[in-house]
């Protein structure tokens, strides 16, 4: 395993409880049938398309199945680095377009270098984020680039999705677990700082603020050649009212890359904000600042500001990272630092391993040439507990509202309906859950629609069995258990896997528009005078 992920990851001859070691399996692992329906492995890439810049990580992750419970769940037990690309900038064409060609080169080049081809890539991600996002073919490059760079690689985007992935990343996840406590990740990349505090290895809030290192870039003569609306803003703030070609030196630069520190960190210490800092965030605020032991930084900033970098790229990163880096070092950041960072790679370890996940292996399936694979199904989970003596005409209402509430029967599309079992498995509850499945989905089954079922608990082949044997629907059934699904997601499901009868899922959010959305909310914000 890559020593830098250690710290991280469980090792695989000291796995948590329900595991056994690899060891125990005497050397013969990969060729041991049981071993193979217990462990999967798969090649994974992570494409991470940042506002400065584009990098990209192949790795190869072993998952074992947890068997616990009611869980046959598959959870990431090794991740293995195989090849990290240089860290290129991110090639734009205009202010509104990325360079499709250049930024094609740069990923092409990466499976050249990595001697891989696409077919032997498993799962994996690309991920759009920052000011990336604000370009208005990010969406189509994208969705391209998931479906040429290898069978099960999806297309993903989004603040919080971007917060949390570094912060998994970074460590902070892993050593908010190791220390039992309250962790902030601060990830300042190139457009945007994400944010997001960790408590005992769990995510408990993110967000996003509109501070990056190449908000404002020169060129060799010191001319401003890119200028971003919100480093329009920061300039501004700071007392400069620039515009493209406007000839600066260094020490303007460092001024306004003062200001931006004292922003992020207004909004990190204060109790109270003012509008204009409040409309630099691009989400909702973030919270549980309370109690905070300790803050560790990722994102190119970050190699700034732990002192590994020393180039200087001719924007905002040089000054900010070193601005930041002396609140820390004179107590107006609080809290203790943390040394052990990723560093810009964060997001896209993130991104490397936890996109991938696996089905448990008791599935139901009718007819899997058809059902599989699928991209981008909605999740639709109904708000429901399953009490011991549950009535099916409770269950149908709860699915029937949350399908209405989320406008299903408009859209007349594929969606997935996630539910979180609690108790016992006797037949007669599961029969429940069929029939209210049934009678809640009947219109989209006169229709011809087929049923997605996903459940965190092992009872997945006799749901599937009592839908098609005893209730006679004959549409199309996938059910599939060990997966934990919310409301907002999306999944893509991957072809079944042998030996271990397990299908690929990729548990994402595709929330393109409403980012662009917020951006676009902020640029007007952002033209608007300052008072």
């Amino acid at each position: 395993m890559n020593k830098n992920m250690q710290h991280y990851l469980p090792d695989p001859d000291h796995t948590p409880d329900g595991y056994e070691s690899v060891s125990s399996f005497h050397g013969l692992v990969d060729e041991n049938p049981l071993w193979q329906r217990e462990n999967v492995t798969l090649c994974s890439v992570c494409i991470d398309i940042g506002s400065a810049g584009t990098q990209v990580l192949f790795s190869r992750i072993r998952l074992k199945r947890q068997a616990v419970d009611l869980s046959t769940r598959y959870l990431v037990v090794s991740r293995e680095t195989l090849f990290k690309s240089p860290i290129s900038l991110t090639p734009y064409q205009s202010e509104t377009l990325i360079n499709d060609r250049a930024l094609g080169a740069i990923i092409d080049q990466a499976y050249l270098s990595a001697k891989l081809h696409p077919d032997d890539i498993d799962t994996g991600a690309i991920i759009l984020t920052g000011e990336a996002l604000r370009r208005t073919n990010a969406e189509r490059i994208t969705r391209i680039l998931s479906e040429k760079c290898g069978e099960f690689v999806c297309a993903t985007a989004g603040h919080h999705m971007e917060a949390m992935l570094a912060a998994y990343g970074s460590g902070a996840a892993q050593s908010s677990h190791n220390h039992n406590n309250r962790l902030l990740n601060i990830d300042v990349g190139g457009g945007t700082t994400k944010l997001s505090v960790i408590e005992k290895g769990k995510i408990l809030s993110t967000a996003a603020f509109h501070v990056g290192g190449r908000l404002i870039v020169v060129d060799e003569k010191h001319k401003i050649a890119r200028l971003d609306p919100a480093g329009k803003t920061h300039a501004h703030r700071a007392g400069f009212n620039w515009q493209l070609n406007t000839q600066i030196n260094d020490s303007a630069l460092e001024i306004v890359a003062q200001s931006m520190a004292d922003d992020l960190t207004a909004v990190l210490v204060q109790s109270s904000l003012s509008k204009d800092l409040l409309n630099f965030y691009l989400t909702d605020p973030i919270t549980h600042l309370k109690n905070i032991d300790g803050v560790i930084f990722s994102g190119g900033v970050a190699e700034y500001f732990y002192n590994r970098e020393k180039r200087d790229f001719c924007d905002l990163g040089l000054h900010l990272g070193k601005a930041l880096r002396e609140r820390v070092d004179s107590g107006v950041l609080p809290w203790p630092l943390l040394q052990e960072s990723e560093g810009i790679r964060s997001t896209a370890l993130g991104g490397s391993e936890f996109t991938a996940q696996l089905s448990g292996n008791t599935s139901y399936i009718s007819d899997p040439d058809t059902l599989l694979p699928r991209r981008n199904i909605q999740v639709i989970h109904p708000e429901f507990d399953f009490t011991e003596n549950f009535e099916v005409k409770d269950l149908t209402k709860a699915i029937k509202h949350q399908l209405h509430l989320f406008k299903v029967e408009i859209k007349d599309k594929d969606i997935v309906l996630a539910f979180h079992w609690t108790g016992t498995p006797e037949f007669s509850r599961i029969r429940t859950l069929a029939e209210g499945i049934r009678r809640a989905t009947a219109s989209r089954l006169d229709k011809g629609n087929s049923i997605y079922v996903i459940l965190d608990a092992d009872i997945a082949m006799n749901l599937g069995s009592i839908l098609r044997e005893e209730m006679k629907v004959l549409n199309d059934i996938l059910i599939l258990d060990g997966l934990e699904l919310r409301n907002f997601e999306y999944v893509d499901l991957g072809r079944i896997r042998l030996p271990s009868l397990t299908v690929p899922v990729t548990i994402k959010s595709l929330i393109f528009r409403d980012v662009l959305d917020a951006f676009k909310r902020k640029e007007r914000i952002h033209h608007e005078p300052l008072t």
